[in-house]
């Protein structure tokens, strides 16, 4: 599979983790919940490998203004996933509401459909990087 149909098929299964995760968190289904979480992580940290092979092959520089968009969103999106790995440990041990997760982990939702269609922009502006002499 090629870096481009690699990213693109990670994407849609971190997608589905994601939707997956939203739903069970929503209706306290928390093993299932928990599982969910877990597939987004894995499926996010393939996405991000074939997404950095992308660049091995194409000059994203020429996409354009949307390289340093997708950058800027893409590394808070990443970092975003902390804040409801760590809340959901402290809202079970009843340390913290569990609305201070239900925020976190909107808002990581949130820019994790961002980001993404940023990539989807990025990709559609690229061009194949010169042969290496």
């Amino acid at each position: 599979m090629g870096p481009v149909a690699g990213f693109i098929a990670a994407l849609l299964v971190t997608v589905g983790f994601l939707v997956g995760a939203a739903l069970t968190g929503r209706f306290r289904r928390i093993r299932a919940h928990v599982l969910m979480v877990l597939g987004s992580v894995v499926s996010l940290g393939v996405a991000i490998y074939y997404a950095l092979s992308v660049g091995d092959v194409y000059d994203l520089e020429a996409a354009g203004v949307i390289t340093p968009i997708h950058l800027g969103l893409a590394r808070p999106t990443t970092a975003a996933y902390l804040w409801p790995l760590v809340t959901a440990t402290l809202a079970a041990r009843g340390k913290v509401h569990r609305l201070v997760h239900h925020i976190g982990a909107s808002l990581a939702l949130a820019s994790a459909v961002t980001a993404p269609v940023t990539r989807v922009m990025l990709l559609m502006g690229r061009r194949p990087s010169p042969p290496l002499e």
